[in-house]
């Protein structure tokens, strides 16, 4: 029990949201989030309460669910979302009783945990793309690996990886692969960036573009 309690609190800083000076996260595609995810939810914070469960606080948030995208194998609802309460270990803040967001986290001993380094984010600032991959589309690309580039050259090395660029073209986070794309598997295996906006604006690309 104390292992998997332990690997929780270090998933936390496996993804990237908006790192403090002191924790420290990896860049992570949305889709990457998604996929990682145990539990993804649209919902509007209602209340917050501080814990003192253990040596660092811990928040609970009282939440509306508006949507759940993913985890009903999980629990079918979900009431309330854990956190630390100070940011410097990861800790999220979310607004009371002001907006929806997309909240992503990890489920362990039926409590939902998030934290800086899960993509929460407020619904009314995700693109449509992205909120189309919430629907549907990210999931369509869970067997394909995005590849972060850091610096050139770079290249994908198996046919179920995307080359994500956004490290070189965009100086902050989300770029503009995070905001438009989802890497998508084809057929025989190969997984390639796709963008389907409109009627007039769906099409699929290699793996090195955008």
């Amino acid at each position: 029990m104390k292992t998997s309690f332990f690997f929780l609190v270090a998933s936390f800083c496996l993804q990237m949201y908006q790192p403090t000076d002191a924790c420290s996260c990896a860049m992570s595609h949305p889709q990457d989030a998604y996929c990682h995810a145990d539990i993804v939810i649209r919902a509007k914070v209602v209340g917050k309460k501080l814990l003192n469960d253990g040596p660092f606080g811990t928040l609970r948030y009282t939440i509306k669910q508006m949507k759940m995208y993913k985890g009903f194998d999980k629990m079918q609802h979900v009431q309330y979302i854990y956190t630390h309460d100070s940011e410097s270990m990861c800790g999220v803040k979310f607004d009371i009783n002001k907006y929806q967001y997309l909240i992503t986290g990890r489920v362990h001993d039926d409590k939902v945990y998030t934290g800086l380094c899960n993509f929460n984010e407020r619904w009314e600032r995700l693109s449509l793309a992205q909120k189309k991959g919430i629907n549907h589309r990210y999931q369509l690309g869970c067997n394909c690996r995005i590849k972060p580039c850091y610096y050139l050259p770079c290249f994908v090395t198996s046919k179920n990886e995307c080359l994500w660029t956004d490290m070189l073209s965009h100086f902050g986070y989300p770029g503009y692969q995070s905001r438009n794309y989802a890497c998508i598997q084809q057929k025989e295996g190969y997984c390639s960036w796709y963008r389907g906006m409109t009627t007039r604006d769906k099409v699929t690309i290699n793996t090195t573009d955008p």
